[in-house]
């Protein structure tokens, strides 16, 4: 009885700092996705000397493994990447042009109030300002629950399109398949088989299944990047691939961050950004069109 009386009375006091006009709220992040896949692409490629494969591996760690700030209020939250300095070496022109089709990237501004988002994000050089609509999350709540920093968690799921734009969500092509589309090809030799590139090995599955944990101990309705509709702050987000765990949260922190939508960039729709950057994609692929695989993506991530 006595935890019970300590518990209730540890809510309210919550909740009645998060009724404080000047309540905010931040969460860190850490984003790690999964590159294994990829590791046994590059490890089956004899073309690859072993230097060649530890460098790579160490670029895609660090394009894939990056921590993030998501500052929140009682409407609206700034989701972005804690910033880093770049080691000597690390910001050649390969992997900026690899990083600009990775997803995340500028200031991710939600408002749940008014439910819109705003982004800005560096293209190939440019800067646009994506507006538009929050999406609308088909969440289907869970009695599972675990402990996550501290927090009562409880599940939650989603299944949502694969977006086209965002690097993380691309698979390696089994070898099965691979097989399958050269076998239903006639036009396709044995010597072109092995001149397949980077971009060709890979594909986007059509949608994806996506797990979140919130927590109700914490009542606002956000989550890192576009994630939002749970009656809780989302402190885990896994697609199967990426996972984003929440590591801190400090609920009302001495220093007050403005969370408010930046005006960088070309203002864009979600669907025009997604069109612009998939012909870009597909420009790319075209450009290294029977450049020898693993090492023409290595080469490239040199310049």
């Amino acid at each position: 009885m006595k935890k019970i009386v300590i518990s209730f009375v540890l809510i309210m006091s919550f909740l009645s700092s998060y009724a404080q006009k000047d309540f905010q709220g931040l969460a860190v992040y850490e984003s790690k996705t999964s590159t294994s896949d990829f590791k046994k692409r590059f490890e089956g490629n004899k073309e690859m000397t072993p230097d060649m494969q530890k460098m790579i591996e160490e670029r895609m760690k660090k394009m894939f493994e990056k921590t993030f700030i998501l500052n929140f209020d009682k409407q609206a939250s700034i989701y972005k990447e804690e910033e880093k300095l770049d080691s000597p070496g690390q910001g050649g022109g390969g992997m900026r042009v690899m990083s600009s089709f990775m997803g995340g990237g500028g200031t991710y501004y939600k408002n749940v109030k008014d439910r819109n988002y705003t982004v800005d994000k560096e293209f190939m050089g440019k800067e646009f300002l994506i507006k538009d609509s929050l999406v609308t999350y088909n969440w289907v709540m869970e009695s599972e629950s675990r402990q996550i920093g501290g927090y009562t968690c409880y599940k939650a799921t989603t299944v949502i399109p694969a977006s086209k734009t965002d690097f993380r969500n691309f698979r390696p092509k089994r070898e099965e398949d691979k097989k399958k589309e050269i076998n239903s090809d006639s036009t396709k030799t044995e010597s072109k088989e092995k001149k397949t590139n980077f971009m060709e090995d890979i594909e986007l599955p059509k949608e994806i299944t996506v797990t979140a944990w919130y927590t109700p101990e914490i009542p606002v309705n956000q989550g890192p990047e576009g994630y939002w509709g749970l009656p809780g702050l989302i402190l885990e987000v896994n697609d199967g691939k990426t996972i984003i765990l929440c590591s801190k949260v400090v609920l009302n922190p001495k220093d007050k961050v403005e969370i408010k939508a930046s005006n960088n960039g070309k203002s864009i729709s979600q669907k025009d950004y997604d069109e612009t950057v998939t012909k870009k994609m597909e420009e790319f692929r075209q450009m290294n069109q029977g450049q020898g695989g693993g090492r023409s993506f290595e080469m490239r991530m040199n310049r």
